[in-house]
């Protein structure tokens, strides 16, 4: 999915589901959106986490 599009879907799953979620880089310019408690990745591959209690 593009960067755009993954910034809303996390921004709209951390608000709704009330957890942080991360928006990582999954290659080949491809984003990913995953809770983050969940995410066991590469750190680096990291661009965003909301955290909906911020």
């Amino acid at each position: 999915m593009s960067q755009a599009l993954a910034f809303a879907n996390a921004w709209n799953l951390a608000t709704t589901l009330m957890v942080c979620v991360v928006v990582f880089r999954a290659g080949a310019g491809a984003c990913g959106v995953m809770e983050a408690s969940e995410y066991d990745g590469d750190p680096a591959a990291i661009l965003h986490i909301f955290d909906p209690f911020e």
